[in-house]
């Protein structure tokens, strides 16, 4: 007869391991090690978080300490590969195989020891495309999360950065897994309860709050003037003219000059109201003066960001706050907002081709993807209509009958022509192509497709891919919009013009901008310290942006 309940048992008997080390399901941190080599076996898949920004450093530097005799193989499954820690276990041999979405940090790193053979690469993901996975082939054996306090009974309360947590717990627990939870404290009663406490087998109190990075905090200080005329061909050339009011900001500072932009030119340009009114985005410090001005009437987030806290509670008309005041942020509920419910996408790469494909992979950098190409992708299950969607649809498919003819999501990558170093951002062919080969990977590590992409924006200028209706026009769009690389040299001056003439390709002088216009002095905040002025002082700028 067929055994139906062989997983249930097996974590009854990594309970029962677990628990001789516990009181109750509180185990001290001195035993944290232990624990986790009595309730993990080598070959488990394990989630650690490993959140976009807030991480579980104590278990992290837990299971790194572990004896490789008893725990080794492991099948790391985490969407940020973000703490030393997280590779130390592949150089131990703890771990052997990875499958994440996000490695910033540590994207040197991994480059290294993925071209050594030290990590073996399930797949680069998109965030909601491995937390699916966690459903369906990557659920995790032993889930080891993070929060900010729980009780005895195991509720959790998550704070702010909720992030990740709600999506790997209920993939875990309901698969009989184990969950295992690092909290700040301890308490009698949690603020509220984000995590039943039914789901949680052990606890372990950290000995100094968890990490968390601020991910995205943007100087006002280090924006530029190129930076400052992309922001404005962008509002003028694309926000205006689509009117789009449901939208996704990648982090970057060309993004963060559109923010400071809004209660300043873009007010003057008649837009309130108009434009830029919901996003679904961390709570980004340089959006406090839109804001403060009234443009902005809701945002919901993945996750938190540092010092943003009590600005949060006290404006709880435009964030999403739990009954104890403090943000209520889910990576994967705000990456499905930001897939289906917006109608644009603005961000930034490293790299793009000549058919618009993009990556953030060089060939000695592998970041990962994050949640961009879920932002930044036109998904097809869409059925809603708004102006900005069904504009876009049109311009991309003007011959066909109205009635059947599919909306467009806005795709928009807004760069600088040179990048870092003087690195230039647009290539004939893209490193993810050599990284490919190198590692024998079926598929190149592509952040945003060519075909989703729908606009290039860069201080010479905007490409509406939309209006380009052969291979050679959309090459040439992006050769007219690659400013002094040797792609932009390369351009049919002919083709161009004739481009410009469609509106396919609109150099700042077509869209009624003097680039000698895109002066700092346009920016509402042009230091953290004008931001936490336009806050009234509820904005706690992080220790490395003070400089006051």
């Amino acid at each position: 007869m067929m055994g139906w309940n062989k997983a249930q048992a097996a974590r009854h008997v990594r309970r029962a391991a677990g628990a001789a080390l516990a009181k109750g399901k509180i185990v001290e941190a001195r035993d944290t090690t232990r624990l986790l080599e009595a309730v993990i076996r080598p070959g488990d898949r394990v989630c650690l978080e490993g959140d976009n920004q807030k991480q579980a450093d104590l278990l992290a530097r837990a299971l790194a300490a572990a004896d490789v005799g008893k725990l080794h193989d492991l099948h790391m499954v985490q969407s940020g590969v973000v703490l030393p820690e997280h590779l130390d276990l592949f150089d131990k041999g703890i771990a052997r195989k990875l499958d994440y979405a996000f490695s910033g940090p540590q994207s040197t790193r991994i480059a290294k020891m993925l071209f050594g053979g030290k990590i073996e690469l399930g797949a680069v993901h998109t965030y909601l495309e491995l937390f699916a996975r966690y459903f369906v082939d990557l659920t995790p054996h032993v889930a080891l999360i993070v929060a900010v306090s729980a009780d005895r009974d195991g509720n959790l309360f998550t704070g702010p950065n909720t992030e990740d947590t709600p999506t790997v717990v209920e993939a875990t627990a309901f698969h009989d897994g184990i969950v295992i939870a690092q909290v700040n404290e301890i308490v009698d009663k949690v603020p509220r309860v984000d995590i039943p406490g039914d789901r949680v087998d052990f606890i372990v109190k950290s000995d100094k709050p968890f990490y968390v990075e601020p991910l995205f905090t943007r100087d006002p200080g280090a924006i530029t003037e190129a930076q400052i005329l992309t922001a404005m061909m962008a509002i003028k050339g694309i926000y205006a003219p689509y009117g789009v009011k449901r939208l996704n900001h990648g982090i970057g500072f060309n993004t963060a000059a559109i923010e400071l932009l809004l209660p300043t030119y873009a007010e003057r340009l008649g837009l309130k109201g108009k434009i830029a009114t919901r996003f679904a985005l961390n709570p980004h410090p340089t959006l406090i003066p839109a804001i403060e001005s009234g443009w902005v009437e809701q945002i919901h987030s993945f996750g938190g960001e540092v010092g943003m806290e009590d600005y949060i509670r006290a404006r709880p008309d435009i964030f999403f706050t739990g009954i104890d005041g403090s943000l209520r942020s889910n990576r994967a509920i705000c990456q499905t907002a930001g897939l289906y419910a917006c109608d644009m996408f603005i961000g930034s790469t490293l790299q793009i081709d000549l058919l618009g494909n993009s990556s953030t992979v060089t060939t000695s950098r592998i970041a990962g993807f994050g949640g961009a190409p879920n932002m930044g992708c036109d998904p097809h299950g869409r059925r809603h209509p708004s102006d900005a969607w069904l504009l876009a649809g049109k311009e991309a498919a003007p011959d066909m009958p109205a009635p059947l003819r599919r909306g467009r999501k806005l795709v928009v990558q807004i760069v600088e022509s040179f990048g870092d170093k003087n690195v230039p951002t647009f290539v004939e062919k893209l490193d993810a192509l050599d990284l490919a080969e190198k590692l024998n990977l079926e598929l190149a590590p592509i952040m945003v497709y060519a075909d989703d992409v729908t606009h290039i924006v860069s201080e010479a200028g905007i490409a509406n891919l939309l209006l380009c209706r052969t291979r050679d026009e959309r090459e040439q769009a992006i050769r007219a919009v690659a400013g002094y690389t040797d792609v932009g040299r390369g351009r049919d001056k002919k083709m161009v013009q004739q481009l410009r003439e469609r509106g396919a390709v609109r150099w700042p002088e077509d869209l009624g901008i003097d680039p000698l216009d895109a002066d700092r002095s346009l920016l509402a905040a042009r230091s953290v310290e004008d931001l936490v002025h336009w806050s009234g002082g509820l904005y706690a700028a992080p220790s490395r942006f003070r400089n006051w």
